[in-house]
C-alpha cells in the first residue's frame, strides 16, 4: 500500500520480503554508527513487524522508501510516537541505503512525512531525535525547516531534539 508520493519517491508499508533487502541498510556498521549497534537478520524481521504493528494502532510507522524510477526499496522513513518528557510526540525517523546518500532522498521523504503529518493526520507539531554527532541527519531536519528545540538524554545518550509546527 502506496502511502505519499513525492517528486522521485513513493513510501510504502513495509512487506515481510523486504527483511532482505533492508538487513544490508540496518547491519552496516557506517549506516547505523548512531544507533546502539547494526542490527541482524532477526532483528530486522522485528523492525518490520513493530512497524506493521504501528499501521494498525497509530495509522503511520516507517514505510519503505522506493524509488518511482526503479521502484528499489532504498530505505525508510516515516511517523513514530516517542516519549520525550513524558509526552507523546511524533518523529520523523529516516534511514537510507549509504549507496544514494548525499542525493537528497532522506530529505524529499522527510519533507514528505512532515506534509503527511500536518495535513493528513492532523498533527501540530512533529520532531526529529537525532545524535549531536549525525550532521548529516541534523542538516536533513534543518531543511525541512526544523530548528534545535533542545537537548535529551534518551537511548543511553545525549540527543538533540529537533522540530517544527504547523505552518499556518
Amino acid at each position: 500500500m502506496i502511502v505519499l508520493k513525492t517528486e522521485r519517491l513513493y513510501l510504502r508499508q513495509y512487506k515481510e520480503e523486504d527483511t532482505r533487502i533492508l538487513l544490508p541498510i540496518f547491519s552496516d556498521v557506517e549506516t547505523m554508527k548512531y544507533y546502539p549497534a547494526p542490527l541482524s537478520f532477526e532483528q530486522t524481521q522485528n523492525w518490520i513487524k513493530k512497524n506493521q504493528e504501528r499501521y494498525q494502532e497509530d495509522g503511520y510507522g516507517l514505510w519503505g522508501i522506493c524509488l518511482k524510477e526503479t521502484n528499489e526499496l532504498i530505505g525508510d522513513c516515516g511517523l513514530v510516537k516517542q516519549n520525550v518528557d513524558d509526552i507523546t510526540e511524533v518523529e520523523i525517523g529516516y534511514h537510507i541505503n549509504k549507496k544514494y546518500w548525499s542525493n537528497g532522498f532522506a530529505s524529499e521523504a522527510a519533507r514528505g512525512c512532515k506534509e503527511y503529518g500536518f495535513n493528513q493526520l492532523g498533527l501540530n507539531k512533529l520532531i526529529s531525535i537525532i545524535d549531536p554527532r549525525n550532521i548529516p541527519s541534523i542538516r536533513v531536519a534543518e531543511k525541512i525547516g526544523f530548528t534545535k528545540e533542545k537537548e535529551f538524554f534518551m537511548f543511553n545518550k545525549n540527543h538533540y531534539i529537533y522540530s517544527g509546527s504547523k505552518e499556518t
